[in-house]
């Protein structure tokens, strides 16, 4: 039983290690990704693209002509280029085309029924131009 109250501390320790020898290889693995013109996400949220990487440090573009310098350890991901493209210019591409018919069809059902301004929907207007008596 008591050896069961010393494992158990030991083995959490050891898993907690673990994990962390694990992330930090793949934030090594990540920062060795790092290459011009890749989009990248900072850990403050910033999204840039990569002009060129040094020992230490990234310069990133976050504005046409804007260029900074970060450490390689303010970069939290490395994004695909689909990903980087959708999230800096809007939805994707197939997201627009399917938001297009969408529209195409509200705007058919709304030139099959005529648009009507009269409170009591009887249809009548007047035809002089004046607008309708209130009541």
């Amino acid at each position: 039983m008591n050896f069961i109250i010393l494992l158990l501390p030991l083995l959490a320790i050891f898993l907690l290690f673990r994990s962390q020898k694990k992330r930090q290889s793949q934030m090594q693995s990540m920062q060795q990704a790092l290459e011009p013109g890749a989009g990248v996400r900072t850990i403050g949220g910033l999204y840039a693209l990569v002009k060129s990487v040094n020992e230490e440090t990234v310069e990133l573009e976050i504005a046409p002509g804007v260029v900074t310098h970060f450490t390689k350890g303010a970069v939290a991901a490395v994004l695909d280029p689909l990903e980087y493209d959708a999230i800096i210019n809007g939805r994707p591409a197939e997201d627009e085309l399917a938001d297009s018919v969408e529209d195409a069809a509200d705007e058919d059902d709304a030139q099959d029924k005529p648009l009507s301004l009269d409170k009591d929907k009887s249809g009548s207007s007047s035809a002089d131009g004046e607008a309708p008596e209130s009541k």
